[in-house]
């Protein structure tokens, strides 16, 4: 038994997606082969109700009689956690501290989650000859791909938006002189989870290790809240899981239907493939690539179904979760009460990782719309005056649509001809309405279009199912843009009780665009319809007839200088004029400022200080911490001028002073 006194691998017993039935032991020391028994050892993890495999305690205490080196590295929480973050100088652990884990300990990791830790190799490595991972045709097909979400999602560490990690390794630089790729704010280490108990390991170590920790599905992430330089990433892309439940009822929820569990790496398109398959309609996001059961929903997840059924958070019955302590639960209306509170709508990267989710599904239903492309400017019969006066007269119904479940999504922005506004809608649409119900409810504002000269061809639709209206009318997310950094704001039905405060939004809308600024707009309904359960979602959405999404951009190779000054108008300048016709509401935090001011009120309401403390009790050790999640005012990355979003710094608790990224709490 000596012989595995330092690394050992436990063959298939800890590989585990075989533990349950692994025969032997391997020595990493001299390969000597051990039958695995009673007397031996305990398989890494258990299987449990449902199939899961976890870790327990009692899994650990077999590994700890072995005599494994490091193994009190992945125990569950105790004490002793928080003596070792202070002794890490108020800064989580990175490479080149003396408490960062050596090569040996991230070995011991790797065997124990059966091969599954990732060194990071940026995905733009493979286009760079100075690099041991240049490969021409992987670098083509990568280019080919940038824009396309599925090429990132496949990736372990690959950001959409990868602002964030720094732009240190993008493939279009490889070619200029000089050129080198680093690793930046990429994570170092990832875990390619296919299992319960490999999360449990990669949180017990983190929190052990006081390395900073991050969670990734798709890289779908808008706030750089899945990267971060040093840190071990939790990769949960693979668990694609679904499971459909014909009459859900349990005594946890008053709700008895069908459902269906959701596990952490599906994305909206296999959900909405899946749903129409089985005869029901989900509610999900717009865009393909975005995960359902991360930070979509734990943000409250808005959707083309909004208005007719609610958020997405509205929707969830049950939550499977690995918390901080390293324990398995389930979170629901009948055990953990506070924690299902909060997870529905407090964010992602906060609470734990999120395993599967069952949501509440509805019946097949009928959908119509319209789509339009509507441009201005001299080469067209619609004038810039026009044009807005026509986007006026469309703003101010937005209420009374709201109230018919109306989705209208639609992009408003400047031409790439340098003169005149194009109109994209995309589409605009009423779940549950026929075709000649819709021609009725837009034949005002129409006839109103008409009468003011105003040219445009609307091209109408109609489907029978949810899935084929969105795999149709909507078009494929562009992600990956280097040059872009955009906000949110919720735009309350109040407003338009005051026609001054109407007049004034509309003319701050226009002014806005005309400085450069696309808008992407929804006209939707975010109250909560009859009978759904409290949660965390912003308060300021159950008054929402209006979601606008604003961006600044800027040309590549800019100075850091001119880059500070751009993101700096987008949030003192552009946001603070909404902020002011909109005192007390708020913004989407999935689609928000990683800027916003007073990102508390905006991001999360009245429900803040309650979501304070729930992360304070299921969180002491402040294991998870991203950009604006609840708590986030408390750390700041280093070594980040003001008014850059990068990851590439330290992650440090704040003291009486500090600065660099997410100082402006």
């Amino acid at each position: 038994m000596a012989l595995l006194g330092r690394l050992v691998l436990l063959g298939s017993v800890l590989q585990l997606a075989h533990l349950g039935s692994a025969q032997t032991i391997k020595s990493v020391t001299d390969g000597r082969i051990i039958e695995a028994n009673e007397g031996t050892v305990a398989p890494a993890a258990v299987q449990v109700d449902g199939g899961d495999l976890q870790l327990t305690d009692a899994v650990l205490a077999n590994l700890t009689q072995l005599q494994l080196s490091n193994i009190s590295l992945f125990q569950f929480a105790n004490e002793s956690d928080q003596l070792k973050q202070s002794l890490s100088g108020g800064c989580k652990t990175y490479p080149g501290d003396v408490l960062y884990p050596s090569q040996s300990v991230w070995r011991v990791f790797d065997l124990l989650t059966g091969g599954a830790l990732i060194k990071t190799v940026p995905i733009g490595a493979a286009c760079y000859q100075n690099s041991d991972h240049y490969d021409y045709a992987k670098c083509q097909a990568i280019l080919a791909g940038w824009t396309d979400d599925a090429v990132h999602e496949a990736d372990p560490t690959s950001a959409m938006s990868p602002l964030y990690q720094g732009l240190t390794c993008l493939p279009q630089n490889a070619n200029v002189s000089g050129a080198t790729c680093e690793i930046g704010g990429y994570p170092t280490y990832s875990v390619n989870i296919s299992s319960v108990a490999q999360i449990q390991l990669a949180i017990n170590f983190a929190r052990s290790t006081n390395v900073r920790l991050v969670v990734r599905n798709t890289g779908h992430d808008f706030l750089g809240k899945s990267i971060g330089y040093g840190a071990l990433s939790i990769w949960t892309h693979h668990l694609k899981d679904l499971q459909f439940v014909e009459q859900y009822s349990d005594r946890s929820s008053n709700y008895s239907g069908p459902a269906v569990k959701v596990g952490a790496g599906v994305n909206v398109g296999e959900l909405y493939a899946f749903a129409d398959k089985h005869g029901v309609t989900a509610v999900g996001g717009e865009c393909k690539g975005v995960g359902v059961a991360g930070g979509y929903f734990t943000g409250g997840g808005h959707s083309p179904l909004t208005g007719k059924y609610g958020m997405a958070a509205d929707h969830v019955l049950s939550i499977d979760v690995v918390l901080p302590s390293g324990r398995y639960v389930t979170a629901n209306a009948q055990q953990n009460q506070d924690l299902f509170w909060a997870i529905r709508g407090g964010g992602g990267a906060t609470w734990g990782v999120v395993t599967s989710v069952t949501f509440k599904v509805h019946p097949k239903l009928n959908f119509s719309g319209v789509t339009w492309n509507i441009t201005s400017g001299p080469d067209t019969n619609n004038t810039d005056d026009l044009f807005f006066e026509a986007l006026y007269a469309y703003w101010r119904r937005f209420p009374g649509w709201a109230d018919q479940g109306s989705y209208g999504y639609s992009k408003i922005y400047s031409r790439d001809t340098g003169a005149g506004y194009a109109w994209d809608m995309l589409p605009w649409l009423v779940p549950g309405m026929e075709l000649d119900d819709f021609k009725d409810m837009v034949a005002d504002i129409f006839n109103e279009w008409t009468e003011m000269g105003f040219d445009f061809t609307p091209q109408y639709f109609e489907h029978d199912n949810f899935y084929e209206t969105w795999s149709t009318h909507f078009p494929t997310e562009t992600v990956a843009n280097t040059n872009l950094h955009t906000g949110s704001r919720l735009f309350p039905r109040k407003t338009w009780e005051d026609e001054a405060l109407l007049n004034k939004t509309m003319d701050i809308l226009r002014s806005i665009i005309e400085d450069g600024s696309r808008l992407i707009q929804y006209n939707m309904n975010g109250a909560a319809v009859p009978d759904t359960p409290d949660s965390a979602v912003l308060p300021a959405w159950r008054d929402t007839v209006f979601f606008g999404i604003f961006g600044v951009s800027w040309a590549d190779g800019i100075s850091e200088d001119e880059l500070k000054a751009a993101n700096e108008k987008l949030t003192d300048d552009i946001m603070q004029r909404l902020r002011d016709v909109t005192p007390g509401s708020g913004s989407y935090l999935n689609e928000g400022d990683v800027m916003e001011p007073n990102f508390g009120q905006a991001f999360y309401g009245a429900n803040y200080d309650r979501l304070l403390q729930i992360k304070a009790q299921v969180d002491p050790w402040d294991t998870f911490w991203a950009p604006t999640a609840v708590g986030s005012e408390d750390w700041y990355i280093t070594d980040v001028p003001d008014w850059l979003t990068y990851q590439a710094g330290k992650l440090c608790r704040r003291q009486d002073e500090g600065g660099g990224m997410q100082t402006r709490s």
